[in-house]
């Protein structure tokens, strides 16, 4: 080893405390896989007992195939779990190119992608905070500011405000960067000259494996050898006694992988989120100002990063009957494809665009699982939020995942319209997970007494990702389409069901907890559920489907 090793080493080792180096980062916690669709009395997960309403109320029953939209990144439509439950356009015959149903949209086969054009696809996109900043920037940052201010003093001051927290959560995202850049750059340094330390001990000893009984037993005039046994010897001390050195070196890595991901999230942030001169309309080629047009876009619904939408979409509706993979909650479903959320924060007009073309084109719920903190064309989205009311189509929206009060935080898309007025097609989901005990309701969630409906699951959920795989995910994501996996049950076996009365139903069976103490996300205090959400519950297949047959909701015969 080198004399710059060697420094490079030892100045690693002191900076391990700073960095609260750990061997215990991955979560191990062990539930089923399939926790989610499972009878918290039967299996003492708070699951949705779907599996038990599929094996009781409904074995043998008739049902019809209900299509669900999934308004998010992207789809992967080949999936092996889900190829066979993608909606078909029955009307459109794939590569044509022509408007064979006449919907103003050409070969949307499986649906659409609002966030593409005639040259690719949006990927990453700015935030909302950064186009409110550059809008009122142009109007506001000149010599004449304060006159215009007193002309419009409420948008003057919502002006600063904004240019408050752009520039403070810009300058918190390049603080953030380089932080983690530099952690990162310790953890690799540490990991190379660990593995480097390993190496040296196994090829002089000729030994496999160091454990921490070989360790005690080198003794060596060699100062790289000295040196590596030390390395070695600081390692073990600062990991559980029960762990081998290969186990050490495998959490090292995943933490390295985990800080690499964070990294990347900062410089995301920073290289499109908060970048001012970045515009991804010109990839889409619309007159972004035109809240009217709506014949834009493309039909690549996978998208660059189809990964959000895959597991959404699998939560919902993953082949039950192909012996593959997971199984969604609803068993006789079709997943309509409508891209428009990139990474970064969704657009107001490609929002309301996607409702519309998803209610114009049949689906019966729509998944969104989606947010952001702004809506300047909040009145676009409020307009197709009607529209779907007025068709009858159920919106089950993702709460959010910054442990916020709703209530008191802006959260859009929303179901109250800008003349305060409620719209009733609208469930607003909150996350929960698998114990009863105070844990109950997700750490990350957002929560409102008033706003947040019910908590459905939304931690450590095992669905769908692209290219045949299957992953965990947490958030409001997952509880999202929980919950629309749900509705599409009670829509599939009892058809005469609008969507206010799968609305109620759902509502009104969510499981309760009497007493229950949980752990509020934001402050930790320990508040009682029935504070959190409208009805106090979580969402439960098992319990909506009964109150379904016992109101005497006719079924198919």
């Amino acid at each position: 080893m080198t004399r710059v090793d060697r420094i490079v080493v030892i100045a690693i080792l002191c900076l391990l405390p700073t960095y609260g180096f750990s061997f215990q980062a991955q979560d191990t916690t062990e539930v089923p896989q399939d926790w989610f669709m499972r009878d918290p009395a039967a299996d003492h997960v708070q699951g949705v007992s779907a599996e038990k309403a599929y094996a009781t109320l409904l074995k043998g029953k008739p049902s019809r195939t209900v299509l669900v939209a999934v308004i998010d990144s992207g789809i992967d439509v080949e999936h092996e779990d889900l190829k066979d439950v993608i909606w078909i356009n029955p009307k459109e015959i794939e590569g044509n190119g022509v408007d064979d149903d006449n919907n103003g949209y050409v070969d949307d086969v499986h649906g659409w992608n609002f966030i593409g054009g005639a040259n690719g696809n949006v990927d990453n996109d700015t935030y909302e905070l950064t186009r409110e900043y550059i809008r009122l920037k142009a109007k506001y940052d000149q010599p004449n500011a304060k006159k215009i201010g007193k002309k419009n003093k409420v948008e003057y001051a919502y002006w600063k405000k904004i240019e408050e927290r752009y520039t403070s959560y810009k300058a918190k995202s390049e603080k953030d960067f380089k932080e983690c850049d530099q952690q990162l750059t310790i953890y690799k340094s540490f990991n190379e000259n660990l593995l480097k330390s390993i190496d040296i001990i196994t090829s002089a000893y000729e030994i496999d494996t160091i454990t921490r009984v070989t360790l005690d037993t080198i003794t060596s005039s060699d100062k790289k050898i000295q040196f590596a046994k030390y390395i070695i010897g600081v390692i073990y001390e600062n990991s559980d006694k029960e762990q081998s050195l290969a186990e050490i070196t495998d959490e090292l890595n995943y933490i390295i992988e985990h800080n690499g991901t964070v990294c990347d999230h900062y410089k995301i942030a920073l290289d499109y989120g908060y970048n001012e001169a970045f515009n991804s309309r010109e990839i889409i080629g619309d007159n972004y100002n035109d809240l009217s047009e709506k014949r834009y876009g493309n039909t690549d619904v996978i998208g660059p990063d189809p990964s959000h939408g895959t597991h959404v979409a699998g939560i919902i509706g993953a082949n039950r009957k192909n012996d593959l993979g997971i199984k969604g909650i609803a068993d006789n479903v079709r997943i309509m494809v409508v891209r428009a959320v990139p990474n970064g924060d969704e657009r107001d007009k490609d929002i309301a665009n996607a409702i519309i073309y998803a209610v114009d084109n049949g689906a019966q719920i729509i998944n969104m699982s989606f947010g952001k903190d702004y809506s300047p064309q909040k009145e676009a989205v409020d307009k197709a939020v009607r529209y779907a009311e007025s068709k009858g189509v159920l919106l089950i929206h993702a709460a959010g995942n910054d442990k916020d009060n709703i209530d008191v935080e802006t959260n859009f898309p929303s179901r109250f319209y800008a003349d305060g007025k409620e719209a009733k097609n609208w469930i607003e989901v909150g996350a929960s997970s698998w114990g009863a005990g105070k844990d109950l309701v997700g750490y990350f969630s957002n929560y409102g007494k008033k706003t947040v409906d019910l908590f459905a699951p939304g931690v450590k959920i095992y669905s769908t990702k692209p290219h045949d795989k299957y992953e965990d995910e947490n958030g409001t994501s997952m509880a999202s389409p929980v919950t629309a996996g749900v509705a599409a049950m009670l829509m599939s076996y009892f058809p005469d069901l609008t969507a206010l009365e799968v609305k109620d139903i759902i509502l009104t069976s969510t499981r309760k907890f009497d007493g229950l103490k949980v752990l509020k996300p934001d402050s930790r205090d320990e508040v009682s559920l029935s504070q959190l959400s409208i009805t106090g519950g979580v969402v439960n297949a098992y319990e909506a489907v009964k109150l379904a047959q016992q109101r005497g909701v006719k079924k198919i015969e």
